[in-house]
């Protein structure tokens, strides 16, 4: 299941193309935790700002086996509204795509396109922390990684 909205733009000026045309560029933001998205958002809206780019906050929400992907629907609303608040305190055009589902990893490879543009936040430790690890295996499938670390 998968929740795409079109968030206000925040920045004067056309973005060339529109959110779904081909040859334009857009910058996925991955969803870790709140304060680490929160970094990464302002990371990607600095790439977006020099490439002409739009973002694409993707929160991917793993349910539980025995529930219903949608279960439950008060829950799914409170996501859309909570993220859709940061995607409105971004500099530069966010849609927000929350996708359900019970295996993360799938979820995530249907979400990509082949070499999309990806924003990971997280924190840099002498363990590497599993947001580390997940922007590693991304960059090992191709994609173009841009690990930012929460401060």
């Amino acid at each position: 299941m998968s929740c795409q909205e079109p968030m206000p733009r925040r920045v004067a000026g056309e973005i060339p193309g529109s959110p779904e045309a081909p040859g334009s560029l857009e910058i996925i933001v991955l969803h870790t935790s709140t304060n680490e998205t929160l970094d990464a958002l302002k990371t990607a809206a600095r790439l977006a700002d020099g490439l002409a780019a739009r973002i694409r906050l993707l929160v991917l929400e793993t349910v539980p086996y025995p529930l219903e992907v949608n279960h439950p629907r008060d829950a799914m609303e409170f996501t859309k509204r909570r993220f859709r608040t940061v995607a409105e305190n971004a500099r530069i055009e966010t849609r927000v795509d929350i996708r359900l589902g019970g295996d993360y990893r799938a979820m995530l490879e249907s979400a990509l396109n082949p070499r999309s543009l990806i924003v990971v936040g997280g924190t840099r430790g002498w363990w590497p922390a599993f947001h580390y690890r997940l922007a590693r295996r991304l960059e090992g499938l191709g994609h173009h990684v841009v690990f930012s670390a929460a401060k």
